[in-house]
């Protein structure tokens, strides 16, 4: 059984060694992600040779995903590192302090226009939600507050207000920069952090081109205010090409309480607007320091598959983990037995809805022959922007779509979908009647398909020619194929 829900990893130092890369992509990671919160642009520059590299020697296509950091709002530094906070003391966050001074009564901030955000009665959360305090009061250049959770607090730990209304832009002068480092290095995906509108996607993609990038943009959900406006969440979903639940930050704004029912409704707006997904954070957190997962973890792992998320990712425990490829061994075997779940092979999707696009109402027609009619083994789609088996992904099935392109930024971009294999193919050099009997070659060669089988194909009219998917053909395997 080929395993449909996708795996992004993290990299960073656990993973910098040759061997543990080719470990953890052999192991089954089809997205890398270059976390632009830490590092240089030189680091992300060799780490993603590397993984093209190491891709190419396994025959793989291997996406690259770069994270932009965002406005993550941060306390500045303390004289001594570290102090310990205790339940119902004051503390001060002081925007005109050395930045380097703080005590264990006040801190600096990096955002200044924090004290214009903020009233009393607010409750900001510090160091992902570890930290709780009460703003009491507020003066033209100080916050002060009551401590409501305490404990340890170090250097530049992050900040976040309970029920969101943060004013800073999405994208900072630091984000504008690595955009050009992402389009540098060849970038498939380019993540979005604290998205508030759809507006800031449509800069970063302006921003993205005039880099010379065709990558796709992935909007990070983790702000409160698109957590509780449907309209404005569909609009950031049409706006992007995929989005992730980012759950450490979109905890921390609207509390652990929700975050269950938010993660479910933006997987099924995302499916239902036609856009991947991705379910991020702290998905096996304990595997950091520990070769198996906890039975809580698993249950979260499993229960993302089930509610057809594309992607699980994994961040700190490839990273800088003790186990990297363990936790990919962990994550496959959960998607895979997740999968095996009946529901995972029923689909509702757009059943009872009308549709204006062509390709679509052909991915759709595909998709529900392959999963009614008996003896079909594969999907072929010939592709020349992955549009269509992206649309074919959004149905559930337990059958596996292979996406023919002889387009490589096509062939990194699809790996993302769920469901969907891709095969490199190129129909400039075939006479129209080969290309249906090469392609289903093509799948015997890897036992796929055998004499017998069903596979459905789907393409345009015209070869090479973007948005034209017009036709659906099923043929057998073993037989004359026109």
């Amino acid at each position: 059984m080929l395993r449909r829900t996708k795996i992004v990893a993290t990299l960073g130092p656990a993973t910098d060694s040759p061997d543990m890369l080719e470990n953890v992509i052999a192991a089954g990671v089809d997205v890398t992600r270059l976390n632009f919160s830490h590092g240089s642009a030189e680091e992300h520059m060799e780490r993603a040779r590397r993984v093209r590299e190491t891709a190419a020697r396994q025959g793989r296509f291997v996406a690259l995903l770069a994270d932009l950091q965002g406005p993550k709002l941060r306390i500045a530094r303390f004289a001594n590192n570290k102090i310990n906070l205790t339940r119902g003391q004051s503390f001060v966050l002081d925007a005109s302090m050395d930045k380097d001074a703080g005590t264990e009564e006040r801190v600096g901030i990096d955002y200044e226009n924090l004290i214009n955000d903020v009233s009393p009665g607010d409750v900001l959360v510090l160091d992902d939600g570890r930290i709780e305090m009460e703003v009491t009061g507020v003066d033209d250049h100080s916050i002060t507050s009551r401590v409501l959770i305490g404990g340890p607090l170090s250097n530049n730990k992050g900040l976040n207000k309970r029920g969101g209304g943060l004013s800073a832009n999405a994208l900072t002068d630091k984000d504008k920069r690595d955009i050009v480092t992402a389009a540098r290095l060849g970038a498939d995906y380019v993540a979005v952090s604290f998205v508030r509108t759809a507006d800031d996607m449509h800069t970063a993609r302006q921003l993205l081109r005039e880099a010379g990038s065709e990558a796709g943009l992935v909007a990070k959900i983790e702000r409160a205010e698109l957590a509780h406006d449907n309209e404005a969440l569909d609009d950031v979903i049409r706006a992007s090409d995929a989005v992730m639940v980012a759950r450490g930050d979109l905890a921390v704004e609207i509390g652990d309480a929700e975050l269950v029912a938010v993660q479910k409704h933006i997987i099924a707006r995302a499916r239902v607007l036609n856009r991947a997904v991705i379910t991020a954070t702290q998905m096996m957190e304990s595997m950091i320091t520990n070769p198996m997962p906890t039975r809580a973890e698993v249950s979260d792992v499993a229960n993302a598959v089930m509610d057809y998320t594309d992607a699980v990712m994994l961040s700190a425990e490839t990273a800088v983990g003790d186990y990297p490829r363990e936790a990919v061994e962990a994550m496959v075997r959960i998607c895979v037995g997740a999968e095996r779940h009946p529901s995972m092979h029923q689909s509702k999707h757009r059943i009872h809805q009308d549709m204006v696009q062509v390709d679509e109402a052909i991915a759709l027609s595909a998709m529900y022959a392959a999963n009614h009619l008996q003896g079909v083994s594969a999907i072929i789609c010939l592709t020349e922007t992955g549009s269509t088996p992206r649309l074919m992904s959004r149905i559930k099935s337990s059958l596996p779509i292979f996406a023919y392109s002889r387009n490589h930024t096509t062939q990194h971009r699809v790996v993302l979908y769920r469901g969907v294999q891709t095969i490199p193919f190129d129909t400039a050099t075939l006479a129209n009647e080969q290309v249906n009997t090469l392609a289903v070659e093509k799948l015997r060669e890897q036992g796929v398909v055998q004499d017998g089988d069903l596979v459905i194909i789907t393409k345009g009219d015209y070869a090479n020619a973007q948005g034209g998917t017009n036709s659906m053909k099923i043929v057998r395997v073993g037989s004359p194929i026109s």
